[in-house]
């Protein structure tokens, strides 16, 4: 019960707003102090957790992706991929959402997707015709891509929580990821389909639409790369996750400064700040949340948890729906590396009772969290999007909530009940 009102005091902080980990910091202390548990133990546990080698690799990918971001590569992958779709009515939307999903597997994160993207593409998509709630909505959903294709720093979290391979879980949700590129295309050019506005591009012949494709894959080359350099040192077992994040920071530093030249030592000394920060404030809510849940277990909340779900029904169908209820009221009010870990502690065990894959849970957690955070009322995704292209809540929630009905939700269903869609790719590391 202490447990239960240390919870709900880190809910009420969180939705007026105290940071997340200060808000479980203080939730941690709350239940130590009523409970008389020696915080320190639990200290001491947390401290242990965010000591593992694997998680250096989350700065690491952090700073890579910035480092690439300032470098410029989100125009060259737009361009890229407007050569090969940005003639066509919506083709600009479809634009939007492969370039997202391209952008994260460079940054692995999509707050940085929709802020390296959003103010390039959606004013170029507004002058053109396209409804701002739309164009705006768009991004929104089609930022939680770049946590869903790897490298995806939601799921190195998660892996090391339950004590997974990394390159499993990093696997587990790219197929779920593929799926909703292709649901949120279709989408977009049904949603436009009678629209009259959009202007369209003159089109070109066969030769010069291949010679665009030509001199914007070229610049783009270097961008494109790195993905296929860090996952292809991850799954030819030549460099675990972390050392994979090192070469990655070393490879965006040479691109940027000496190939792009688009890195000044000004704008460095700047990314480097805001990467230590994000990092900091990660590291701050991984160290409470360790700590917190360190708490649960000696409390048996997962326990408990479990059963009450399995008094409720003992069937798996139910079950499953109950957890992803469960999760997607952690997406709506927390973000997606805490809603990771809280997963791994509270409702693995559940899953583990019915029969799930970790690996499996692994990609409900990830599309799950993916949907929490843009779902409203807290939805910092969401609010992001709209903050970053200067679009009113009232214009784009609507659009944005007909992607997720049709897009994201028949995704996540697929994949709770269709396991072989998060351990197909997982399976050929067995």
């Amino acid at each position: 019960m202490l447990f239960l009102f240390a919870i709900l005091l880190v809910i009420g902080l969180i939705l007026i707003e105290v940071p997340i980990g200060f808000a479980f910091g203080i939730g941690a202390l709350f239940y130590g102090f009523l409970a008389g548990v020696d915080i320190s133990f639990h200290a001491t546990s947390g401290y242990t957790q965010i000591s593992a080698f694997t998680l250096l690799a989350i700065p690491l990918f952090i700073y890579a992706g910035s480092l690439m971001g300032v470098a410029g590569i989100s125009d060259r992958l737009l361009s890229l991929v407007n050569a090969f779709v940005g003639r066509t009515k919506g083709g600009l939307g479809a634009v939007t959402v492969l370039t997202c999903a391209l952008f994260g597997a460079i940054s692995g994160s999509a707050a940085a997707a929709i802020a390296a993207i959003g103010r390039i593409i959606v004013p170029r998509m507004i002058d053109e015709g396209y409804p701002p709630g739309h164009a705006t909505a768009l991004l929104s959903v089609s930022s939680v891509l770049a946590f869903l294709i790897p490298p995806s720093i939601p799921m190195i979290v998660f892996a090391i929580a339950i004590r997974e391979s990394v390159a499993k879980a990093f696997l587990s949700t790219v197929i779920p990821a593929i799926l909703l590129v292709v649901l949120y295309c279709v989408l977009n050019f049904v949603f436009l389909r009678n629209n009259k506005t959009i202007k369209i591009a003159p089109k070109q012949s066969l030769t010069q639409t291949m010679r665009e494709i030509s001199f914007t894959g070229k610049r783009a080359t270097l961008a494109l790369l790195m993905p296929f350099i860090i996952l292809g040192g991850i799954y030819s077992g030549a460099a675990t996750p972390t050392e994979a994040g090192a070469v990655a920071v070393v490879y965006a530093l040479f691109v940027g400064l000496f190939i792009y030249r688009s890195v000044s030592f000004k704008s460095l000394f700047s990314t480097s700040v805001d990467a230590a920060r994000l990092t900091g404030s990660i590291v701050m809510i991984l160290l409470f949340l360790f700590v917190m849940s360190r708490g649960m277990v000696l409390a048996n909340v997962p326990g408990n948890v479990a059963s009450f779900l399995l008094s409720v029904s003992e069937n798996r169908v139910v079950i499953l729906l109950m957890i992803n209820l469960l999760l997607l009221v952690m997406g709506m009010i927390i973000d997606d590396i805490s809603g990771s870990v809280l997963a791994a502690i509270i409702l693995l065990p559940i899953t583990q009772e019915i029969g799930v894959d970790p690996i499996h849970f692994a990609a409900i957690v990830g599309v799950n969290l993916g949907l929490g955070n843009i779902t409203p009322p807290c939805a910092p995704l969401l609010f992001m999007a709209g903050g970053v292209t200067g679009t009113p809540l009232a214009t784009y929630i609507g659009p944005t909530l007909k992607f997720l009905l049709l897009g994201h939700v028949p995704v996540l269903m697929l994949v709770t009940f269709v396991p072989e869609l998060a351990l197909f790719l997982p399976g050929f590391l067995d």
